[in-house]
């Protein structure tokens, strides 16, 4: 994790968030497939490799309870201080791909991923992670991953990514989850540049469906 995370501390210590490169100052997109959504009153919400994003703040406004995860804590100091008048936040430290905490199992009505999961690379890091989401997500939760697409860029902050097809997607989270909608999107980075993205929004099935 030290290594890792120092690359991502380093990001977030020396840009302004309007520099990131996946910055948006409009969430729409993501929010789109939330919105419609039943029980946001009150709902808990993990964002893995939350950063500095602005939907923290579209989220909360929305009443949910959120768990905001990133491997880098200047990230989650920066987040924090914004949002510290904000009750209902838990700030965690954690690189994704480990076991998080039990008390988190089954504690999670939404998890949201956006540009987290195609920066790991290895079969461990990748099982760990859909490990983690499986055991965190209640039965009648739902998931909303949006990665960079087979046709987006290779890389991003300086890393490597492994792309996305729907269909992989599918395949990583298994027969617990069905597909409730999808859809191709092109982002716009700060430095106008296009970045072909893939959104999946899934539910969890069992007892609660």
């Amino acid at each position: 994790m030290t290594t890792r995370a120092a690359h991502w501390d380093a990001i977030f210590a020396s840009k302004k968030d309007a520099e990131l490169g996946w910055h948006e100052n409009d969430v729409s997109q993501t929010l789109k497939f939330i919105d419609p959504l039943p029980q946001q009153e009150a709902a808990t919400v993990f964002l893995p490799g939350a950063g500095t994003s602005l939907l923290v703040d579209a989220l909360l406004g929305r009443g949910y309870k959120l768990i905001l995860n990133d491997i880098s804590e200047v990230a989650l100091r920066n987040v924090g201080q914004r949002i510290a008048k904000h009750e209902h936040v838990t700030l965690l430290h954690h690189d994704i791909a480990q076991p998080l905490p039990a008390s988190l199992a089954a504690a999670v009505d939404l998890w949201i991923d956006r540009a987290v999961l195609h920066f790991l690379l290895s079969e461990n890091e990748t099982q760990g992670y859909f490990a983690n989401l499986h055991a965190a997500v209640r039965p009648g939760g739902h998931v909303l991953l949006a990665e960079f697409s087979t046709a987006g860029a290779i890389k991003c902050a300086g890393l490597e990514l492994h792309r996305y097809s729907l269909e992989e997607m599918s395949m990583r989270l298994g027969n617990d989850f069905a597909l409730i909608t999808s859809e191709e999107h092109t982002y716009t980075n700060p430095s106008g540049q296009p970045r072909p993205y893939i959104y999946g929004l899934f539910r969890k099935t069992g007892a609660d469906s």
